[in-house]
This record gives structure tokens, sequence and C-alpha cells, in this order.
């Protein structure tokens, strides 16, 4: 969540200001500024067609930036990834370690540095091999365990179908904002089950979410901003053959 910004503050302060000179027959009345004045038009509807709005925008957009915290089986991952249809590239962090990941297609690579891998590889031979990978991008074979697991972090489409889902009954809670953007914010379970801040301004594209249960909260944002994924050059590349070393 951010402040209103300045200019914006000034301008409810002077609604306002107008508004306690309006006089009727019956004397002062109150009036109000509508939040929903200048948007999409999202703010208006009712929580489950917001959802169904919001989740279509994300479905439709070529990219995006996702960052935050995930807790999955026990697990908290801090994510910084860039997403396409294409691939994804960005970093995960993990138990005190992180890596890059860079997805092009079917092909994924791990970058890391060689305290990452000797931790991995958790043998006291392991200063070689770990020094061997150091820096450098590692081929993650696809019928390697950990490729399914970190695939999934470069996958727009599996993340977002993962992520975007509020749980219980659906409400509105009101009109916030989001880094700047004026935004309309959606429910579960009265917040027990995840909210969920979708933009008001242009495509209503889901901002902010803070996942049921505590399991993390993530913002969204560069949609349909395209990046370069760019193939890693040979000589920055390991091929470690059919299987990575034990995780």
């Amino acid at each position: 969540m951010t402040a209103i910004p300045q200019g914006r503050a000034r301008r409810t302060v002077v609604v306002g200001a107008m508004c306690a000179l309006v006089v009727t027959g019956t004397g002062l009345t109150g009036c109000s500024e509508d939040p929903d004045a200048g948007t999409n038009g999202v703010g208006k509807l009712p929580a489950d067609q917001i959802q169904s709005k919001t989740r279509a925008a994300a479905e439709s957009a070529d990219a995006l930036r996702l960052s935050g915290n995930v807790v999955t089986s026990g697990r908290t991952y801090r994510l910084d990834m860039r997403l396409s249809s294409d691939g994804g590239s960005g970093s995960v962090t993990a138990e005190g370690a992180t890596f890059q990941l860079l997805r092009i297609g079917k092909e994924l690579y791990l970058k890391a540095d060689a305290g990452f891998w000797t931790q991995a590889d958790g043998k006291g031979d392991s200063d070689a091999a770990a020094d061997k990978l150091d820096g450098k991008y590692v081929k993650v074979p696809s019928g390697d365990p950990a490729y399914k697991k970190f695939s999934g972090f470069t996958d727009k489409d599996v993340l977002l179908d993962g992520l975007l889902t509020l749980h219980g009954g659906l409400d509105t809670d009101g009109h916030h904002e989001q880094a700047g953007t004026r935004t309309i914010r959606i429910t579960g379970d009265k917040g027990d089950g995840g909210t969920l801040d979708v933009s008001l301004e242009g495509q209503p594209y889901p901002l902010r979410l803070a996942r049921a249960g505590g399991a993390g909260t993530l913002t969204f944002s560069a949609w349909g901003k395209d990046f370069p994924l760019t193939e890693p050059k040979k000589d920055e590349t390991v091929d470690y053959g059919k299987q990575l070393p034990a995780s």
C-alpha cells in the first residue's frame, strides 16, 4: 500500500470544503467524490465479476513482473520474476540461498554461486564440482525432479492459475491504492481466504495479492511490457547430464 499522492489529497480536501458549502432547503448537505469517476468501471461490479475480469485481463497479457513471498510446503520462497508466454527469468531465494532461473521455451537453466551447489550436493568432496558450476547457467534436465518444480516459477499460466484464487465467499472491500494506482479490493471469506487489489485504471489487472492463511504476499506490475529472453552463451553454460546434484 502507498500513501495517497499529494495532488489527489489536495483535491479531496477542496472537494470536501465545497461540499460543506452546499445548501438546500433543509440546510447543509454532505457530498463525496465518486471513487469510480474516470476509472475502468470494475469497481461498481460484484466481487465475482471483478474476479472474472481480472483473471481474463491477466491471462490475455503477454508479460508481467511478479515479486514477493510465497509459502508452500512449509518453505518460504522470495520471487522476483519476469514472465511471458515464451518463458521467464528472475531470481528465487529459499532458505538463505539465492539462484537465478531462465526458461526459454522448454529449455530451463539455473544459475547460482559455488556455495549454493556445495549446499545442494551436501558432500564434503563437492568443492571441485561446485567450482565448476559457480556462476554458470546449468541446464536442468527435463527428467530431473527439479525441472518441474523450478519451471513452475517461470511459467506465467501456471503461476497465475495457482495464485489468482481467493477462497470462500467473495466480497468487495473498498477502494485502495497500490503504487499510485487506484484499486478495488476483493476478498475471500472476509479476508481469511485472501485479498486481491485490482486496478481501476486501464485494464483491470491484479496488482497485489495477499494469500490465504498467511501464505505470502505478491505484487504484479509491468503488465504487457515485453522483455528479452536471451539464450546463454556456450562458454557460460554447463550441461550436467541427466540429473543435477542432489538437493
